[in-house]
């Protein structure tokens, strides 16, 4: 089907209404494939307002005798309303958003047609490869190695072409764990935490189902983890589920991994939301949020009740604990859930920023998300298919990588000088997972980016992000490189909402946010003068 198919009205006169702190625009609306824009005509001050037709997650409309207004819900949290002349065009049009921001087919998305100045197809896309990561790791020890045993996603959909693993394993004994795990997800090298010899490995759930299978292979694998380690090494095994959800996970097939199969390591079961719970809480909130006649007492009850800055903290305490796991108790840590691709991803990441601080620069900030979300399978195609407005309730939709942006802009808070990155990459991030020119978030799994051709069709995000111009909303002017472990306060009143995201478009910047421009400002004044100054030569005679 054609895009103009879906297209009843293309145009109309309408009145944009943007919110309590925006004015509103008059002139032409227009519709196209990808698409809403709003031109306020030749005379008018104003820019083209554009609007990505992706992020609309809901729509209503109401008519009256002459004309009809539509409201936009959008998925980065937007309220947008259209005031359009004629009552028939204004049907017409949001029928037509109804269907084009809802198409499913990935290669007829904006990404596949989009095509920026200054940007080449491929750019970016290769600064994070696997091999990348492993030459860090080769750095610091030789027990491990780059296995292609998945290099046609036979051995795991999910999981990229190459992957680390220990040197002693081989890669059918890697295929055989993998037929022994969920999904083929058998247990990888997440990160080497080079200080104490451990590693933090990431996998999905032991198939033993009610027989309490075993399988040799596996366990081998995760002998071969410890040996790898220092000597002496113990494992901890932090299964994100709770035990009892364990325990009902292997009467259809799931399961743990049995004590006596895994000598040295111990099991911890710190359970994590995950699923419709976690949406829930993350419709609740944005409807709090948005209910500006309520009191205090009220908002307060509401802010409690969807327990969102309780999964932060719970968040926030399981990666803690698999950091202290490793620095503090010298031990290697193996982390999964069920599916290994959600709460798992959640801790590993988290961990890692608590630990490395390479992690915590820009760039080691976004080859973190690419290795450990983006290509470590997090089906972010259908996890974030809507955001909070949308009025289905899909079983697979879940706002976990959103939890986890949650939780680093935590760290940035209590960590004002440690992270190189401010809150406009972690907001910019937000916005591109759930609707994106790029390509980057596309598809749930590398298996389904290479069958779609995503990195030779479409720009990296990475790309546009790193351009010079987009670099001072994204970086922390205040940053200082931090080389030790940053631990956080996780009580609840330590946690605070994050308002520069949920409350962004329903009140006036906070006078913190106003502070941190000026001190950008201070930042840029104080370089341009170094810059400026004229630098004396060694042999010129000193004043």
């Amino acid at each position: 089907m054609e895009f103009s198919d879906l297209i009843r009205t293309r145009r109309a006169q309408a009145k944009l209404l943007r919110g309590p702190e925006a004015p509103p625009l008059r002139g032409t609306l227009c519709l196209t494939g990808h698409h809403l824009l709003l031109s306020p005509g030749p005379q008018a001050t104003s820019e083209l307002w554009l609007l990505l037709l992706r992020s609309v997650d809901s729509i209503e409309k109401r008519v009256a005798s002459d004309s009809g207004t539509i409201t936009l819900r959008c998925k980065d949290l937007r309220v947008l309303q259209l005031e359009i002349e004629g009552v028939e065009a204004s049907l017409d049009i949001a029928r037509s958003i109804e269907a084009l921001s809802s198409l499913e087919s990935v290669i007829t998305s904006f990404p596949f047609f989009y095509r920026p100045k200054g940007l080449r197809l491929g750019d970016a896309w290769h600064f994070h490869p696997p091999e990348r990561y492993y030459k860090r790791v080769a750095r610091e020890t030789n027990a491990w190695r780059l296995s292609e045993v998945n290099e046609d996603f036979s051995v795991c959909p999910s999981y990229p072409r190459a992957v680390i693993v220990p040197r002693s394993v081989d890669d059918g004994a890697l295929a055989r764990s993998a037929r022994f795990r969920q999904g083929g997800r058998f247990p990888v090298l997440s990160y080497h935490h080079a200080p104490s010899g451990t590693v933090l490995v990431r996998s999905s759930q032991p198939l033993t189902g009610p027989q309490k299978r075993r399988c040799a292979e596996d366990e081998e694998l995760l002998r071969a983890v410890l040996a790898g380690a220092r000597p002496g090494a113990r494992g901890f095994i932090v299964d994100t589920r709770s035990s009892q959800a364990a325990k009902q996970a292997r009467m259809t097939g799931g399961g743990t991994e049995a004590k006596a199969a895994y000598p040295g390591w111990k099991r911890l079961h710190r359970p994590l939301e995950r699923g419709q719970p976690l949406q829930e809480s993350f419709v609740r909130l944005v409807e709090a949020c948005g209910d500006l006649q309520q009191s205090t007492d009220s908002w307060l009850r509401r802010l409690e009740g969807c327990c969102w800055l309780a999964h932060v903290k719970e968040a926030l305490s399981t990666a803690c604990l698999a950091a202290q796991g490793m620095e503090r108790e010298g031990a290697c840590i193996l982390v999964h859930g069920a599916e290994g691709t959600d709460s798992t991803l959640l801790v590993t990441s988290l961990a890692q920023l608590i630990l490395d601080p390479l992690s915590r620069t820009m760039a080691g900030f976004q080859e973190l998300v690419e290795r450990e979300w983006i290509q470590a399978g997090h089906p972010f195609q259908l996890r974030c298919a809507h955001s909070a407005f949308s009025h289905a309730r899909p079983k697979h939709e879940a706002p976990t990588f959103l939890l986890f942006l949650d939780c680093v802009w935590q760290l940035g808070r209590q960590f004002p000088l440690s992270l190189e990155f401010g809150e406009g990459l972690l907001l910019a991030l937000f916005e591109h997972a759930y609707a994106s020119p790029f390509g980057t978030f596309l598809c749930n799994s590398e298996r389904e980016r290479c069958l779609c051709e995503v990195r030779t069709r479409t720009h990296s995000l990475w790309s546009g992000l790193n351009q010079p111009k987009e670099q001072r909303k994204l970086r922390n002017p205040l940053y200082a490189p931090n080389p030790l472990a940053i631990w956080p306060s996780v009580e609840l009143q330590s946690l605070r909402l994050w308002q520069g995201l949920f409350l962004r478009w329903i009140r006036p910047p906070e006078p913190s946010e106003v502070a941190w421009e000026k001190v950008w400002q201070i930042v840029t004044d104080k370089e341009k003068t170094k810059l400026s100054q004229p630098t004396v030569s060694a042999s010129e005679p000193q004043l």
